[in-house]
């Protein structure tokens, strides 16, 4: 990934929280819906897991509150720094480093049973750097272990190519909140997002604007980098199906595999 993209979390780690309705709700919503997918598809018990593009902490606290052993890692130190904060506050015995999803070199472990790239972080990527994350994350999984993405519904958006999202109205007298993004289409396949969070604070309002691009990573992509990685039985999840948010990608490892 390039400095933009790290700047643009790096700014957006204190107000990240500020995009949902109610964060712990979410943490709660998502680790639910992630930790019955992985039930699902392996059986009972707690899993080791590596969260690649944890952010703050959605993902990994909620799972961890499941009782499955995590590692988080980003390429945001103040993501790191918040979600480290996070889980310390909840109790939860969450490992939480910096490394770029495109090598993962800081990562030591090649044993993991479940390895996450989920909220859309893979569209940040260009062709090159998703082979590298997805060849990357291959390699940290043990044979017959369980790869999981997710992201946006590129497919439907890269037809509809939407110009806004929201906005959304959260929070009460005194607590109001209001997230707005702005899409500026670029390319047929690429868009500028400008997020737009304005809230309360201390009796009078404030508003932050973070920018980012991303690409339209449609699932046709994604499922031949997967491949291409040697993961196999491949297979896309729709939210109605998982539980979960975002159309989600699965595959597996050889049980076969080496290394």
């Amino acid at each position: 990934m390039n400095d933009p993209i790290l700047c643009f979390y790096d700014s957006l780690a204190p107000y990240y929280h500020l995009i949902f309705e109610d964060w712990d709700k979410s943490i709660e919503r998502q680790g639910a819906a992630l930790h019955s997918l992985l039930e699902a598809l392996s059986g009972a018990g707690p899993r080791k897991i590596l969260d690649c593009a944890c952010g703050i902490g959605t993902q990994a606290i909620g799972l961890a509150r499941h009782g499955h052993q995590v590692v988080g890692s980003d390429l945001s130190p103040a993501a790191v720094e918040r979600a480290k904060h996070e889980a310390q506050v909840r109790g939860l015995n969450v490992s939480f480093l910096v490394s770029d999803m495109t090598s993962l070199a800081e990562i030591e472990e090649r044993d993991f049973d479940v390895v996450l790239a989920l909220d859309n972080a893979l569209p940040h990527l260009a062709p090159a750097g998703l082979r590298d994350a997805v060849s990357a994350m291959s390699t940290k999984l043990r044979a017959g272990g369980i790869f999981l993405a997710s992201t946006r519904d590129y497919d439907a958006l890269i037809r509809e190519r939407p110009t806004v999202q929201g906005p959304s109205f959260y929070g009460g007298d005194g607590q109001r909140r209001i997230v707005l993004q702005v899409w500026d289409w670029i390319e047929r396949d690429r868009y500028r997002l400008h997020m737009y969070i304005t809230h309360q604070a201390d009796g009078h309002w404030e508003t932050h604007q973070f920018v980012s691009e991303y690409r339209c990573l449609v699932r046709g992509e994604l499922s031949r980098a997967l491949a291409s990685a040697g993961l196999e039985g491949i297979r896309w999840l729709m939210p109605d199906e998982s539980g979960f948010y975002q159309p989600i990608v699965v595959a597996r490892k050889p049980e076969d595999a080496i290394g």
